[in-house]
């Protein structure tokens, strides 16, 4: 399928789908085309368990898209969350044959690339191999070793790691929709891509979001990705819990949840009372304010406690990886009254809401600058900075082209070995994972 000079992201929520289409204008700032919101229906904790009814929910969010916009959709990029990502830190090494020889990106890819050899579960997969820092003959804190001198080079890798069919089945869900697959990214780290400041990624910040089935962390420190974490509660619980604790409709729960929902409950005075109309008939039930958030405020701590253990087991409380920018929250669940209040009773750290406005032109509907489309906005970002790039590779593989023609006219001699521009380890990850999916019916 052929694409204009738009991007395409998409976004396979738990309670909804989003697909937004945009492009950079002349400033570098994102122009939103068009979006498309549909209800999620075949999604659960991140992780589809309906093919048919996800197929649907994407295909009706890719036409609202499409109609908004007046464009037609090819490729797009979709985001991999979920309960079942879990990340670990690895460390590697290999032995290079001649130590009188530069490090090259050869040799990061072989390093890499033998990390991704590595035996996991059963039915598990490496998804994303992202290296930390580098040692070279044990020389260690080195960020790019490229071009030094040394035998023995090592590094530290955070190894993100998902399940095999939960892959596979969201590589089916793009391809029955009728779209291809331009790339695949963690949801965590489009979102922080939207919202985080690389002044904020350099001092060390925890980004939590609260979506409606997981609540996803990412760590960065010193610019870097440090720790990945999936909590399989998100804003749905907290509904549920409202719908059990008042015996009302889970329709009635979600409204209460964002009309009169808070997640402190001291701030509700005792008088203050909301009236749901009874069903068929029925008499009409009446909910204290203060009760609503009594319910809120005991699944939003367990949530809250457990993203901090997490922040605690990357090991914030060490003053080397001490996360001086503090947390920022984003999606959904972020927007409940009060809780940066408590985030911060909690955890005793800085905390901000994160609204993904900073990368968007300056006549963007406000609805979009909410931290609800912060995971959507990130993904057309990466859509946006990969057909930058493919268009930067393909123009240096034409230049390329014109001299290897001309040293052919010279020398008579085709050089094959330096034909192509090399390719970021990102990239060589996105077309493994493609290929894998592409594999996948």
């Amino acid at each position: 399928m052929e694409q204009g000079n738009f991007s395409v992201g998409l976004d396979i929520g738990t309670t909804k789908i989003v697909a937004i289409i945009g492009q950079e204008n002349e400033y570098g700032k994102i122009e939103v085309l068009g979006i498309g919101r549909s209800k999620s229906l075949g999604v659960h904790r991140g992780v589809v368990n309906n093919i048919t009814q996800t197929i649907r929910s994407i295909q009706q969010a890719v036409e609202m898209a499409e109609a908004d916009a007046g464009l037609k959709i090819g490729s797009v990029v979709v985001g991999i969350a979920g309960q079942h990502i879990r990340s670990l830190q690895h460390s590697d090494y290999i032995t290079r044959p001649n130590s009188e020889e530069v490090i090259s990106e050869e040799d990061l890819e072989k390093l890499c690339n033998q990390v991704y050899k590595l035996v996991m579960l059963p039915g598990e997969e490496i998804i994303h191999v992202l290296p930390q820092e580098y040692k070279v003959d044990g020389q260690a804190e080195i960020k790019e070793p490229i071009g030094m001198y040394g035998g023995r080079l090592e590094a530290n890798f955070h190894v993100v790691v998902g399940q095999v069919s939960s892959i596979k089945n969201i590589g089916r869900c793009i391809k029955s929709a009728g779209l291809d697959l331009g790339n695949i990214t963690l949801e965590p780290l489009a979102s922080s891509d939207a919202v985080l400041s690389q002044e904020e990624k350099e001092a060390g910040v925890a980004l939590i979001d609260i979506g409606g089935g997981t609540t996803d962390l990412a760590i960065f420190k010193d610019g870097i990705i440090r720790h990945t974490a999936v909590i399989p509660f998100g804003g749905n619980v907290i509904t549920e819990d409202i719908k059990e604790g008042c015996s009302i409709i889970e329709k009635q729960a979600e409204l209460l949840k964002i009309k009169f929902g808070s997640a402190w409950p001291g701030e509700n005075k005792d008088n203050e009372i909301v009236s749901i109309p009874g069903l068929r008939g029925r008499e009409p039930k009446e909910i204290t304010l203060k009760n609503l958030s009594k319910i809120i405020h005991a699944r939003v701590v367990e949530i809250v406690e457990q993203v901090y253990l997490e922040i605690k087991n990357y090991g914030h409380d060490d003053q080397k990886k001490k996360l001086i920018a503090g947390i920022v929250l984003t999606g959904g669940g972020s927007q409940l009254k009060h809780l940066k209040q408590l985030v911060e009773y909690i955890t005793g750290m800085d905390t901000r809401i994160g609204y993904p406005n900073e990368h968007l032109a300056g006549d963007s509907d406000e609805e979009i600058a909410s931290p609800l489309y912060a995971t959507a906005v990130g993904l057309l970002m990466n859509a946006i900075e990969n057909k930058g790039r493919m268009g930067a590779t393909s123009e240096e593989e034409m230049n390329m082209e014109e001299e290897m023609v001309l040293e052919a006219h010279d020398d008579g001699v085709l050089d094959q070995a330096n034909g192509k521009p090399r390719k970021s380890v990102f990239e060589k990850w996105s077309e493994k994972l493609k290929d894998f999916l592409d594999n996948a019916e």
